[in-house]
């Protein structure tokens, strides 16, 4: 099944690592102490990628965690259920990505890991090489997702970079391909010039920015649409009226009501915080559904203004 927009597709998701889950638990205690442990960790429902990958529908993003401070969040958040981890070459912490990974215990096939290829390195030789790199500070013999960062169109290189990508995949170095922050005219030229349909494109989305007319061209494609800053990088979005009267009807709080809006739409979400107490908060959103007058509701909130760049423009680094 290719990732949808659907409000209802987030029933459909199959949870996969709870067998694996259990497994490990059952040494660490008697039965009853596992149930327990069971019953406190959050069941992140799958979303299939168009490769036939299972991708988590929340995961969890480090952009801005420095790299000397990214192990204890990302261990924190596996343990609170995550079992997707999102960076960046250059977020500068894919190395210590790793080391939470490593020293966390869960097994490889168990995770799902999306890093991401920065601007200067495009061109289908360079991404071959920083590639190998990311792979190299992430100490993995695989990622789950690779992605063009930007399409830095006015130096035209992400087709070339795309068919590097494309030789990733083939490789099976790269579990899924995909882009970040391409806009429509940037994925129909992939479409148009290349073999492979990206499996996910992430791009800023939040109530502010609902992208609907992006979504749709992902819906046509097969295309999962991903959402960085999905609490809009707490520049008032969560201050909102209608989010706080809707928190007081779920019992919910402003953020996890965005995020519920996120995933009743079909997005997969990466939100980003280094507070234990919030990383954990932040899973608490499959134990109720928004009525779909609240859904529209908190996408009319839509002001199309972005908290980051133009993607048609933005070229730093390039």
């Amino acid at each position: 099944m290719a990732c949808g927009t659907d409000h209802t597709a987030w029933r459909e998701s199959t949870i996969d690592w709870i067998g694996s889950t259990w497994c490990r638990l059952l040494g660490a205690g008697d039965e009853r102490d596992t149930a327990e442990d069971i019953t406190h960790m959050t069941q992140v429902p799958n979303i299939t990628l168009n490769t036939g990958a299972a991708m988590p529908q929340l995961g969890y993003g480090v952009f801005q965690v420095p790299a000397d401070e990214v192990v204890a969040p990302v261990k924190s958040a596996l343990e609170a259920g995550y079992r997707s981890i999102d960076t960046a070459a250059v977020y500068g912490n894919e190395e210590g990505v790793g080391r939470a990974i490593a020293e966390s215990g869960i097994a490889r096939e168990d995770l799902f890991v999306t890093t991401k290829l920065w601007n200067d390195k495009q061109g289908h030789d360079n991404a071959l090489k920083a590639f190998d790199e990311s792979l190299e500070r992430l100490g993995l013999d695989y990622v789950d997702l690779y992605l063009i960062h930007w399409p830095v169109a006015a130096k035209d290189k992400y087709v070339d970079t795309w068919k590097a990508f494309q030789k990733l995949y083939d490789e099976g170095r790269a579990k899924a391909i995909g882009v970040s922050n391409f806009q429509v005219p940037h994925l129909q030229r992939l479409l148009d010039e290349t073999d492979v349909v990206p499996a996910v494109n992430q791009i800023e989305l939040h109530p502010n920015l609902p992208q609907a007319e992006l979504r749709a061209f992902h819906a046509e494609h097969g295309i999962a649409t991903e959402a960085w800053s999905p609490l809009g990088q707490g520049k008032g979005l969560l201050d909102d009226t209608t989010l706080a009267s809707l928190g007081e009807k779920y019992g919910k709080s402003p953020a996890q009501i965005v995020l519920r809006w996120h995933l009743q739409l079909g997005n997969v979400v990466i939100p980003k915080s280094v507070t234990p107490s919030r990383i954990k908060e932040n899973t608490e959103v499959f134990d109720f559904e928004l009525a779909d007058d609240d859904v529209a509701a908190i996408t009319a909130l839509r002001t199309d203004v972005r908290v980051g760049p133009d993607p048609d423009t933005f070229a730093a680094g390039a």
